[in-house]
């Protein structure tokens, strides 16, 4: 989940004009290509030529996808509809794995029952300027697919380079029955549909993810901890959550520490200040809530020093928050805190506690830990 400041005005010109030029490309490649293809009675180049007309409907699906998404928010999707955005591109994805399972049962028709092919120089040249045309519309998707962080348009990008590896196997079949008389068209099909069948596959995950709910990436994290640490008063940030509600929708919060004995007019003035400022900048729309945190407390200072310091033994990501002490009579006092897990842990809670239990009574007989565990929601690619 990165964020992103494109408007939906903008991003529904790129998607168009990408949705154009592929419909464009695609159209004129399945023309020529059905027409070597049924000259040549080749299985392959008439599979490729289909697999053509395929990506002008995914072409299409990625234009309604991004025209869907820019609708504004309504009563019933107060949230907008930027997630049609990821829906299209699952399309898309399906459309891949279906080709790939097509031409998987064509190409073993065509093993059972192997036919002649006529094959020409024109045949190679049609190929060849398909390979170089794929190969321009997969740079030119995936520039714009990163420019405006679509995984729709990155999805399309990915087909296009299906496309040069499976037209470059054919071209090559094609060369090997002219010049040895060998045909594995046929077999060069079925390759190239184990191959689409997996990317398929691959594109699908990657763009599926989204919709199910992924983790806010690292580096849009930190941009956000280093902005909110730009404001004086500001000593800490965790609880770090984000919703994606599709490119430019994020919604996050956060918790952010400050000193307990803080002027709370003036946090809050400040806390509205950096809501704004990272709206400006990184199109996430920010809620902060504010902790108290004693800073005046020597002895608080250095039992959670010491705390956060030994817990690294157990695991080297754990961290802690809203730590307090609370005596309760010369025997005891509790420690209370939050734990944030890493992923690895998260059902090792109970061993966790105990050990974290056992460090406490190291440092002090008296201490007795009042633990609350959180998890980090933030992407650690």
């Amino acid at each position: 989940m990165k964020a992103n400041t494109l408007d939906n005005k903008q991003r529904q010109k790129y998607g168009t004009l990408t949705g154009v030029v592929g419909i464009c490309c695609n159209l004129f490649l399945f023309i020529v290509k059905l027409a070597a293809g049924l000259i040549s009675s080749s299985i392959s180049i008439i599979a490729d030529a289909f697999n053509n007309l395929s990506d002008m409907g995914s072409s299409l699906v990625t234009m309604f996808g991004f025209r869907l998404a820019a609708k504004p928010a309504d009563p019933d999707h107060p949230y907008g509809h930027g997630r049609y955005e990821y829906i299209s591109a699952f399309i898309v994805s399906g459309l891949i794995f279906m080709m790939g399972m097509e031409l998987l049962k064509s190409s073993f028709d065509k093993i059972l029952n192997p036919t002649e092919l006529n094959l020409d120089y024109l045949a190679v040249a049609i190929l060849a300027i398909s390979v170089i045309v794929k190969l321009w519309m997969y740079f030119y998707n995936k520039k714009v697919g990163k420019r405006i962080n679509s995984s729709a348009i990155l999805a399309t990008a990915q087909d296009c380079i299906n496309d040069v590896f499976t037209t470059t196997a054919i071209l090559v079949s094609v060369i090997v029955m002219m010049f040895t008389r060998i045909n594995i068209d046929a077999y060069v099909g079925l390759v190239m549909s184990v191959y689409i069948i997996w990317s398929g596959f691959k594109t699908a995950k990657e763009t599926i993810n989204p919709l199910l709910g992924e983790p806010i990436d690292e580096e849009t994290a930190k941009t956000l901890e280093k902005e909110i640490m730009s404001f004086d008063g500001f000593l800490g940030v965790h609880d770090l959550l984000a919703h994606n509600y599709g490119p430019g929708r994020c919604f996050a919060s956060v918790h952010v520490e400050v000193p307990a004995d803080t002027d709370i007019v003036k946090c809050h003035e400040q806390i509205d200040l950096c809501e704004k400022m990272v709206l400006e900048r990184t199109g996430i729309l920010l809620t902060i809530h504010m902790d108290p945190v004693e800073t005046d407390n020597e002895i608080l200072t250095n039992v959670r020093q010491m705390v956060a310091e030994k817990i690294k033994t157990i695991h080297p990501a754990l961290t802690i928050h809203d730590f307090r002490m609370t005596p309760k009579s010369d025997e005891r006092t509790n420690l209370i805190f939050d734990v944030v897990l890493p992923v690895e842990l998260a059902n090792d809670k109970k061993k966790v506690r105990r050990e974290i239990e056992q460090i406490a009574k190291e440092i002090d007989p008296t201490y007795c830990t009042v633990i609350t565990f959180d998890f980090d929601y933030t992407s650690k690619n």
